[in-house]
């Protein structure tokens, strides 16, 4: 093994992690890095291809290094790295930044971003209210490439974007105070009273002059420009190269070469074997109509809903906290970092789905949240809370990602990996723990838990429908509330969801049908000297990763204890 070689690959990862920080600085200052808090990403097309070139050249440095002088341990430091950079590479070609904002996220819901960051000295006010000032610029941006989107064909259909106009609408406000964006300076304890009036005034002026002015552009583009000329159809395959798009997704979100169709079937298959598991627990549960009353009176039953969103939000936080202190049955490695139950802010509630998480700052300095959906509190049934809490929090995503935060002899590039499969499909995986864990302690809890499992599973069958077999919308609803209790609105949401983001709905099943069959290869191998707490630790503690990697882990890992 060569000294040389791994201190090139590793100057390589330093340099690379450097570069990301100051081209992606929201990235930066969401992970408590504060150096780049006076500035956006560049999203010009300049800025796209000066990344897109930083990206090939990475992969240029890293083959000339000699990958068989390397450690083992580097080896698979050099594979992931080469994979997240060949990814990279090959989205840029799909031209999907193109698609520059939707209903769940974009431009106009940046004020939320002020949450995620911490204001403790005059210049961290300074630094957002440079951000103010530089919104037109970045407003610019978006405009560009949803103007060049639509020149090329990479549009959105116009259902998905018909959420967009109210949600721009409410950042165009009379007074600055009640801007959004205003937000960090409504209390500001740790700045001198002197100081508090002029980072004020300042605030008040760049949302005026600014921010707002910026928002009325916007608001003019979408209503006169982008929505006439979006697609009134959905799916990607009405894009130029449209199926070529879509099998990149799939590709890149599975981190498998499965095609369309194979996720398709495969969603077929899941679907069909957890219906006939509702149908046990159904029988169980005593309730004798058939399977579609048995979803209706699951909807509409008062006695699973809270009236309020107080009772609500009370309800997910007495769930969290009881399965903190069982976790201890299946792991052996518990995260130190905590996290909070938190309402999704209420600009984007009625738009997004139940619930999401949201990382800690990797300085420490901000706690992880499991963010819950409050809106219509009696659209959300009760006996969805455990798989929910589970997938969201722990031991699903909060577990995960900040147990790899915390493995700090790993390259940040892999402690921070976005490999989809493996974190969602670790989150789902998760839920089916809730049995180890004694938290399905009744048959409506269970039925929540397979209501989760087959809407991730009705997703390898929709996302591809819409995206493929061009299926419609309405198709997409019809066959999600045929074979899922869950509600309506929820339904809806999900749908316009995977419309907007082709291909990373399908990631979860896939990632956890993979985590399940690893469990049932080491369970068989190793017999009585299986160890689901040392299984998890194989799983957890070498961060996210494609699947055939983690494939080959666990093999490696029965393989070791086989002798």
């Amino acid at each position: 093994m060569s000294n040389d070689a791994a201190r090139t690959l590793h100057e390589l990862f330093r340099e690379d992690w450097e570069h990301r920080m100051r081209s992606h600085p929201e990235w930066a200052s969401y992970l408590g890095d504060k150096r780049y808090n006076d500035r956006w990403t560049d999203r010009s097309e300049e800025g796209f291809q000066s990344r897109h070139e930083h990206t090939l050249q990475n992969l240029a440095r890293l083959r000339e290094i000699d990958r068989a002088a390397l450690s083992v341990e580097d080896q698979l430091n050099y594979d992931l790295f080469e994979d997240e950079q060949k990814t990279a590479a090959d989205e840029y070609a799909t031209n999907w930044r193109y698609i520059a904002l939707d209903a769940r996220g974009g431009i106009q819901t940046l004020d939320n971003f002020s949450e995620q960051l911490s204001f403790e000295g005059t210049k961290d006010y300074e630094d957002w209210i440079a951000r103010l000032e530089a919104l037109p610029e970045l407003m610019d941006q978006t405009i560009y490439l949803l103007r060049e989107g639509l020149a090329r064909g990479i549009k959105h259909s116009r259902v998905v974007m018909l959420r967009v106009p109210r949600q721009v609408q409410s950042q165009i406000v009379d007074d600055a105070e009640q801007s959004r964006f205003y937000r960090p300076f409504r209390s500001m304890p740790t700045i001198p009273d002197a100081e508090q009036e002029r980072l004020r005034k300042a605030a008040r002026s760049a949302i005026a002059d600014c921010v707002v002015p910026s928002f009325r552009k916007l608001l003019a583009f979408v209503n006169e420009e982008y929505l006439p000329d979006c697609y009134e159809q959905v799916g990607v395959w009405q894009m130029p190269g449209g199926e070529d798009i879509y099998r990149h997704f799939v590709r890149e979100y599975t981190t498998t070469d499965m095609t369309p169709d194979e996720v398709f079937e495969t969603g077929l298959q899941e679907v069909a074997r957890i219906r006939a598991e509702m149908e046990k627990v159904k029988a169980k549960s005593g309730f004798t109509g058939s399977m579609t009353e048995f979803f209706e009176f699951l909807r509409t039953e008062p006695r699973f809903f809270h009236k309020t969103a107080e009772d609500l939000l009370t309800a997910y936080r007495a769930f969290a906290k009881r399965i903190d202190p069982l976790l201890v049955k299946v792991f052996r490695t518990i995260p130190r970092m905590p996290y909070g139950v938190d309402p999704i802010p209420d600009a984007v509630a009625p738009d997004t789905t139940a619930a999401y998480y949201q990382p800690p700052a990797d300085d420490g300095s901000r706690a992880g949240s499991y963010r819950v959906n409050l809106y219509q509190p009696e659209s959300r049934p009760t006996h969805e809370i455990p798989a929910l809490s589970i997938h969201e929090a722990v031991p699903g995503h909060h577990f995960q990602i900040a147990l790899a935060m915390e493995l700090k002899d790993l390259p940040n590039f892999r402690r921070h990996g976005h490999w989809t499969a493996y974190i969602e499909g670790w989150a789902l995986y998760a839920e089916s723990l809730g049995h180890e864990l004694g938290l399905y302690d009744d048959p409506y809890a269970e039925f929540g838990r397979l209501t989760y499992e087959i809407w991730r599973a009705i997703r390898l069958v929709v996302d591809p429908g819409i995206h493929w077999k061009r299926w419609t919308r309405q198709q997409a609803i019809e066959y999600f509330l045929e074979n899922s209790p869950k509600t309506e609105l929820d339904v809806v949401n999900e749908i316009d969801r995977y419309i907007a983001w082709p291909g990373q709905a399908v990631a979860y099943k896939i990632g956890e049908i993979e985590i399940q069959k690893l469990r049932r290869h080491a369970t068989d191998a190793l017999g009585e000297r299986f160890d689901l707490k040392e299984f998890h630790d194989v799983l957890l503690l070498a961060g996210p990763m494609p699947l055939s990697v983690l494939r080959n882990r666990v093999q490696d890992w029965v393989a070791s204890l086989q002798g």
